[in-house]
């Protein structure tokens, strides 16, 4: 009986109580741990920094190396110094001031390295416009060129003063002649006359397609396929300086020496299953009319001949 009511008479100290003491001295031990675990970030020196360019094409228009040169002295600067004094912030900046890439980032890891992560722009096509050169990106972005970067992409000549237009319209047209092995081959350079005048240049020296406008792919390179498959193989690959599938349905070509005698190529080389008439400019006939005797089949105006 004296033993319980000594007991009764002991302080009652509740779970609740322990409870809080022990998360008491977990979280001290925590603050403790984050105040060393500081301090000794503070002094890790860094180990180095690494770039990564996120290029999973083969194209390798921007190089680790490269950027590695357009970020001067910092790269080899950052070994060794205190890793929170390397500034990622300006990292960033110097290389979003270049405009081969599209966008750039730059963390402290663990190990004690900096990465700097890199997305570069595409280039799709190459401009000479007169004496100046530059690269555009599928959104017609502009990309200047010099000999720290170069990438074989299709050429485009001729003055061009909205990119982003340029962009969408002469792309298809470039994807279409990539996509084509003989096109691809064939074609060296895309010229640029005037919107409804765009001028294919293929390998053959001295010889010019003009394409018209950029539209009705099919069609035209249709009609330039049986050209340089039916009618070049027989006639001489040279024979002709211009060959034209500007207008609907027709092939209009010029003989490269006017002097010689009209060709006798005409329609009926063509099958007429293909809607398709060739027809050969030579005097007293102006492009895109048919020859004497014929009636031209066109969904376009087609000039009037010139008269001499």
């Amino acid at each position: 009986m004296k033993e319980q009511k000594r007991r009764q008479g002991r302080p009652h100290i509740s779970k609740t109580f322990w409870h809080g003491l022990t998360a008491i001295m977990l979280l001290a031990y925590l603050v403790a741990a984050l105040v060393i675990s500081s301090e000794a970030s503070a002094e890790r020196r860094c180990a180095g920094m690494r770039i990564a360019v996120n290029d999973t094409t083969e194209m390798k228009f921007v190089t680790a190396p490269e950027l590695a040169r357009e970020l001067g002295e910092i790269p080899s600067r950052a070994k060794g110094m205190r890793i929170l004094d390397i500034d990622t912030d300006s990292i960033e900046r110097i290389l979003s001031r270049v405009d081969k890439i599209e966008s750039a980032r730059a963390v402290r890891l663990s190990d004690g390295y900096v990465l700097v992560s890199v997305d570069p722009m595409r280039p799709v096509a190459r401009v000479f416009d007169g004496g100046k050169s530059y690269y555009i990106n599928k959104e017609g972005k502009r990309i200047s060129a010099d000999a720290r970067y170069h990438i074989d992409v299709p050429v485009i000549q001729g003055h061009i003063t909205d990119t982003q237009r340029a962009a969408r319209e002469l792309l298809p047209l470039i994807d279409y002649i990539t996509a084509d092995s003989l096109w691809n081959s064939l074609i060296s350079m895309i010229k640029v006359d005037s919107p409804t005048d765009v001028m294919l240049v293929p390998i053959i020296r001295g010889q010019i397609i003009n394409f018209g406008s950029p539209d009705n792919f099919d069609s035209k390179f249709s009609r330039l396929r049986r050209m340089y498959t039916e009618v070049l193989p027989v006639k001489g690959w040279n024979n002709y300086d211009t060959i034209s599938v500007k207008w609907s349905g027709q092939i209009v070509a010029t003989r490269r020496h006017k002097q010689l005698a009209r060709p006798s190529v005409d329609v009926e080389e063509i099958d007429e299953a293909d809607d398709m008439g060739t027809m050969l400019a030579a005097d007293g006939i102006a492009p895109g009319r048919a020859l004497p005797g014929r009636k031209p089949r066109s969904e376009k105006p087609i000039p009037a001949s010139r008269p001499r």
